[in-house]
């Protein structure tokens, strides 16, 4: 079994978070982004997520920039950044930035490398249930489905 490791961070709304403790949902969808750029990649798969969280009140959806750790300085001014050009509070509380040295989390979740987002489903222990990479496809949306909709049915 794949478990996500304990990992904390401050939301966009400026609350500490530490999970798998705070996970919402019973069902998480985490999209873990590593550049800048990824954040393209992560809008393409958010209106998939929405409509998901919606239809199913113990499905929740994750954001976490994954940064190298620097000062709470530069912390700030990169939270603060990114907290301007989100003006959703949805979106601000469920954005959680993680600073931290990147390759053992990777290693832990066996994400082999930063070239794409990785989508991962979680339980609400952290568990992985379901993982993609990269931008949004109808085939990765109707697997994700899936994925979901066996859980759910089996939480009955």
């Amino acid at each position: 079994m794949i478990q996500l490791p304990t990992v904390s961070g401050k939301n966009l709304l400026r609350q500490k978070m530490v999970f798998p403790r705070d996970f919402a949902g019973d069902i998480n969808l985490v999209f873990i982004a590593f550049q800048r750029w990824h954040q393209d990649q992560v809008d393409t798969w958010v209106p998939f997520a929405e409509k998901m969280a919606s239809a199913l009140s113990t499905f929740h959806y994750y954001e976490f920039p994954t940064v190298y750790q620097m000062n709470r300085l530069s912390q700030t001014f990169l939270n603060e950044g990114m907290r301007a050009g989100i003006p959703d509070t949805g979106t601000r509380g469920r954005t959680v930035t993680l600073y931290m040295d990147k390759r053992p989390f990777r290693q832990a979740l066996a994400i082999p490398d930063e070239s794409n987002i990785a989508v991962i489903l979680f339980d609400r222990q952290g568990q992985v249930l379901w993982r993609s990479s990269g931008a949004y496809s109808v085939e990765k949306g109707e697997d994700l489905q899936t994925a979901v909709s066996e859980i759910a049915v089996n939480q009955i």
